[in-house]
Order: C-alpha cells, then structure tokens, then sequence
C-alpha cells in the first residue's frame, strides 16, 4: 500500500514540475521575444516597405494598437513564400493610391478575398508629375539638366502639397480614412508605388491625428530610405557611372525631411491644425476623428 502511494505521489510531484517548467519557460520566452520595434519592416523581401502602424506611442502615453493598419510599397511579383508571410495578415481592404499608368504596369497581388480599392491621389496633376520622374534615371545627361541643382526636389515638395490641395488626393484621402475609421473594414492596408510618398502622407497624417510627436511621425517617414533605397542601387550606381548627379536617384526614389516639411506647411497654411483638415479638407468630423481614437489607442 505504501509503495503505491509512493508511487502516486512521485507521479504527482512530477506532473507538477513539469507543468511548473512549461509556465516558466512561457513566461521566460515571452520576455525574451519583444514586440518589434514600431515602424519596422515586416521582412518579407518581395514588399520591403511593407509596416505595421502600430507601436507607436502619443504624447499622451497611450500606445497604437497593433495589426490593424499596414503601410507598403506596390504589391506586385511577390514570391510563393512572402505570399503566405502576406497572407497571414489577414486583410479585409488593399487601397492602391497609385496612377492608373503604375497601376496597369505593376497590377497588386493579393490574398484571396482582399478588396482591392482604387484610390488616385494624383489624378488631377498633368501626366509628366513626379510619379514618371523614375524615367529619367535612364538618361543621366537629360536628369542632370532637368532635375539637377535642387530642382527634382522642388518637384517633390510641389508634389506633397498636392496632396493637401489637388481635389483629388482630398477625394481619396476621405476615402481611406473613413474606412480606416470603421473597425468592421479592418485589417487595411495602403500603398503607392515606393510606398514613401502618397502612402507617406497618409502614414503622418494617420500618426498625427493620433497624437504621435512629430519626432516619430517623421522618423516613421524616413525609414522609407532603409527598406527602398537598396532595392535600387545598381540603378542608382549605373546612374551615376554614366555620369548623373548622385544627388538626383536619392531624391527621386528615396524621402527627405523637407518634402514632408512642405506638406505639412501647406495643411497648417490652409487649415491650421491636423483636426481642422480632417474636417474640412477632407470632411471627416471631429466626432469620427475621436472614434478613430478610440479605435487604436491602448492605454
């Protein structure tokens, strides 16, 4: 009788360490693995600027919820494997900000049963705006005379205020926040072609509006720089081999701080604040701006 009990109660004792050691491993391995720094790419290599939203906190110390809302460059020849990395997000929404050019060029590979929504930011700007400067790069000499000496860069600025005042990018704006507002249509995911600069004003008005300091909204839009530029630096070297300015492939295929700076001086000269051109820039009132609040903020 003693040798059974014995027997039970060692079986006990050794159910309960090895429950004891899978809850401490648990706990040892959640503390061991940290929730990626905000801003970061996801790694998958077909969509290098492909980023979650969240993570990042306001100045009030509440924290943007996390797998909700994705920034990305074009979804375009994405690999088998970096499909089901992508499918695994989840989507319900893919907005596509492009021209309809970069559109039929480079069409957006998608999961099953995501809605892909069409949203032209710049579809009021003449045919030869920023987003065909990319052709350029094929003629060093042409660029040189044409974007050389800063002016690719007034270009760009030109081109971010735009998409505070072309009808257009308001249309489409209004679009994608209300439905980033409505936590029935999410997962969402936005994109342009680089993902760096009509996705890059939504992403720092997105952020803004949420009460991110301007420090990390504009950290977040030059992360761009890390995941794009490399993607073409045999363009940019072959570029500059022929002859071209080096300062003019950064510029066009990778973000500066003053092409943002020029988007937000033309909303504070136009409306004043992030909440007044939500309302009246883009129609989206103050009581839709405080959901969207309560959609992503943790406290």
């Amino acid at each position: 009788m003693m040798n059974e009990v014995s027997k039970l109660l060692a079986k006990s004792i050794l159910v309960f360490l090895v429950v004891l050691t899978s809850m401490l491993t648990g706990c040892w391995s959640e503390k061991s693995e940290p929730e990626p720094e905000p801003g970061q790419s996801l790694g998958i290599v077909s969509i290098p600027n492909l980023r979650d939203m969240g993570g990042y906190k306001t100045a009030d110390g509440a924290t943007i919820a996390r797998g909700l809302v994705y920034r990305s460059n074009q979804l375009f020849d994405i690999g088998a494997e970096d499909m089901l990395l992508f499918e695994a997000l989840n989507l319900k929404n893919d907005f596509d900000l492009r021209t309809a050019t970069e559109r039929n060029a480079n069409p957006d590979e998608l999961p099953e049963g995501v809605n892909n929504v069409w949203l032209d930011v710049l579809a009021d700007v003449p045919a030869d705006g920023p987003a065909n400067l990319n052709v350029l790069l094929s003629d060093p000499q042409r660029a040189n005379t044409e974007l050389g000496d800063g002016k690719v860069e007034e270009i760009f600025k030109t081109a971010y205020r735009h998409c505070i005042s072309l009808p257009s990018a308001q249309k489409a704006y209004r679009e994608l926040f209300l439905v980033l507002g409505d936590k029935n249509q999410l997962p969402a995911l936005f994109h342009c072609a680089t993902g760096k600069d009509r996705t890059g004003w939504a992403a720092a008005a997105f952020l803004t509006l949420l009460g991110v300091p301007m420090e990390a909204v504009k950290q977040d839009y030059l992360r761009s720089n890390e995941y794009i530029l490399p993607m073409y630096d045999t363009v940019i070297q072959q570029f500059i081999a022929a002859g071209g300015s080096p300062s003019i492939p950064t510029a066009i295929l990778g973000v500066k701080e003053e092409y943002l700076d020029a988007a937000f001086e033309e909303m504070h000269t136009k409306y004043g604040s992030i909440e007044n051109y939500f309302s009246e820039g883009l129609g989206i009132s103050v009581d839709q701006q405080n959901a969207m609040r309560e959609l992503y903020l943790k406290n």
